[in-house]
């Protein structure tokens, strides 16, 4: 008789215990997950230096002092390298060459190159022979592809869609409709207009088995999307029965080592395209009993509602805290 293989039904996983940084990262890392920029605190190893080097998204996401400082310094790198080759080639090579001397003939060779880099050309000084013929013809090259790449990097810096979203420095347990709720504070610090904004809230925590497993767990929110985007927005989650803050001190978020992870999102109203930017707070950034103050100003004559955003990280505790 033949025996019939069975297999024992498959383990339904947790779904809040995993959000994409894997099972090891959310067991085993004791730093935030999400760092104040939105940067990620996990590192990638074990490529190759060739696999893992990306110049152009480097270029496109590295500041712009580094961007600008490694601009100039590729400038002075290839026309140093230029005007070391023609000091090779001697004074002969490059006609109306009227310098004396290594460092003055250096810095003649390489203002030269300067000027072959991009495409000056004042008639001083010219090649006149065979080398420095080449030289220039290789450097003219170089210079017309480099300029085109500096050009394109620079067009794709300025024309990248990205949001601007400030969150305020501190989260706060307020009081909400007779209870409490968690809430932030985030504004658009550019001109231009954001719709379709959507913000999702997740508490991640070490769960309460004593297993040392990470779960991650969405936070209904009040309104989770509004359609303008003008001012600021304070962001609600009311802490009732149904949330995992609901009866949470101040000591049970540094116990579980909690933190509370913001995704952000909305359509760039200029480039209509979708733009998303993320924060978290660990439990030293929320203070408990306090609520924002204010951020409109009084009305202008005409009508005008206007907020400071320098007011955007502003609270105040209630009666009762320390």
């Amino acid at each position: 008789m033949a025996l019939v293989e069975t297999h024992a039904p498959p383990l339904l996983e947790d779904p809040n215990s995993d959000l994409g940084f894997g099972a090891v990262v959310a067991r085993e890392s004791r730093k935030r997950l999400l760092n104040k920029d939105g940067s990620f605190n996990v590192v990638r190893e074990g490529l190759s230096f060739a696999r893992s080097l990306s110049p152009y998204h480097y270029l496109l996401t590295t500041s712009w002092p580094r961007f600008l400082g490694l601009i100039v310094a590729s400038y002075l790198v290839v026309n140093a390298t230029f005007g070391a080759a023609y000091f090779a080639c001697g004074p002969e090579e490059i006609a109306g060459s009227t310098a004396v001397g290594l460092p003055a003939q250096y810095l003649e060779d390489f203002f030269f190159s300067v000027q072959t880099f991009a495409t000056i050309g004042y008639g001083a000084m010219h090649p006149a022979g065979l080398a420095a013929n080449v030289l220039v013809t290789l450097e003219s090259l170089v210079g017309l592809l480099g300029f085109a790449l500096a050009t394109g990097i620079l067009f794709a810096r300025f024309s990248q869609p990205t949001a601007r979203i400030l969150f305020s420095d501190k989260a706060v347990i307020a009081p909400y409709k007779e209870r409490s709720a968690f809430e932030f504070r985030v504004a658009n610090i550019r001109r231009n207009e954001m719709i379709q904004v959507e913000v999702v809230v997740m508490l991640t925590r070490f769960k309460l088995d004593g297993s040392g497993n990470r779960e991650f767990i969405p936070l209904k929110l009040e309104r989770d999307k509004v359609v303008f985007f003008p001012l600021a927005w304070t962001i609600v989650h009311p802490i009732d029965e149904s949330s995992p803050l609901f009866g949470a001190t101040a000591q049970d978020l540094e116990t579980w080592d909690a933190e509370i992870l913001i995704l952000f999102s909305g359509i760039d109203e200029i480039f209509s395209q979708r733009v998303h930017t993320r924060s978290s707070y660990k439990p030293d950034e929320i203070v408990c009993n306090a609520r924002f103050k204010n951020l409109f100003n009084p009305p202008k004559p005409d009508g005008t509602l206007s907020i400071d955003i320098g007011h955007l990280n502003e609270i105040e505790r209630l009666p009762g805290t320390a």
